[in-house]
């Protein structure tokens, strides 16, 4: 309701609110008043010899709808119902959260404050610790690296042993924390023949099929065309800039060349985002130990 952008809507909702209550009352105060002829039908007749009588509704559902409008008009005044009105009481459902959650964060602050002053590695191995960094992962990580922490198109695989930002606890724990801006620039710039050159190339680092005479060409323009200031001059990456590793197996966009040229041609941008300030040093550190334990399967 305090996203309303005018007083129209607080006093549209108030009305219809209290329309519908109103009008509740007013229903009941005509049935009460109204003549019946109990046994007598109306006339309306359906399926043939379903008939309507013209009788009274009973007593105890009569006070069942006076009960209701009575508990209508008490929790209006109490509680947030009427447009803006924040109610007696001032209870908000994001207040109630806070309480909630503080009382949680209370019950097992202990707990958490236990393993974040333990070693990573040393979290990696309790338990108790991985059930409750598993659903820690299951609730906030597995929408991007799947309930099986195998990534997907885009989003790296958390099982293996390859890490774009590397994989001391350390640095899980900085990704996690701070999150990551991977970017690979466009190279358009390159023209198509040259791209595919390069896209050979890569290809013939990890072992895939590839032609050999672009692949040589692909070679020269790695060098020249300042591939290796990201991802050295062996192709084996940076994990300081997020370069990932060219000559091994693993493809976070995929290997074919049709993808790889895509790659090249119009560069890749990839986010993780930052976890610290919503989820607090203590989940992290859990967070991380989990991750770890996942690569050291």
């Amino acid at each position: 309701m305090s996203d309303f952008v005018s007083q129209f809507w607080n006093l549209y909702v108030i009305v219809i609110v209290l329309v519908s209550v109103v009008g509740c009352w007013v229903f009941l105060l005509l049935q009460s008043k109204a003549t019946f002829t109990p046994g007598v039908p109306t006339g309306h007749v359906w399926d043939e010899t379903l008939e309507e009588y013209n009788n009274p509704m009973p007593k105890w559902w009569s006070w069942l709808f006076v009960i209701t409008v009575i508990f209508a008009l008490v929790y209006l005044a109490l509680y947030p119902g009427l447009g803006n009105f924040k109610g007696m009481l001032g209870w908000t459902s994001a207040g109630q959260h806070t309480v909630e959650v503080a009382k949680m964060d209370a019950a097992v602050k202990p707990l958490y404050d236990k393993y974040l002053a333990m070693d990573v590695k040393a979290v990696a191995g309790d338990k108790q610790a991985m059930e409750m960094g598993k659903r820690l992962y299951l609730t906030y990580c597995m929408q991007c690296h799947g309930a099986d922490a195998r990534g997907a198109k885009g989003f790296p695989n958390l099982t293996d042993s390859d890490w774009q930002w590397g994989g001391e606890s350390t640095q899980i724990v900085e990704t996690i924390s701070a999150g990551r801006m991977g970017v690979m620039p466009p190279h358009a710039q390159l023209g198509g023949e040259t791209i595919k050159d390069l896209a050979n190339y890569v290809r013939s680092l990890s072992g895939l099929p590839h032609d050999a005479v672009r692949a040589g060409k692909g070679q020269t323009a790695f060098n020249e065309a300042g591939c290796v200031g990201c991802h050295g001059v062996d192709a084996h990456g940076m994990q300081a800039l997020g370069a990932p590793n060219l000559t091994d197996k693993i493809w976070l966009y995929g290997s074919s060349e049709a993808t790889i040229i895509e790659t090249i041609t119009n560069g890749r941008t990839n986010k993780m985002p930052a976890w610290k300030d919503f989820l607090g040093d203590a989940k992290v550190h859990l967070l991380a130990a989990y991750v770890t334990s996942l690569s050291a399967k």
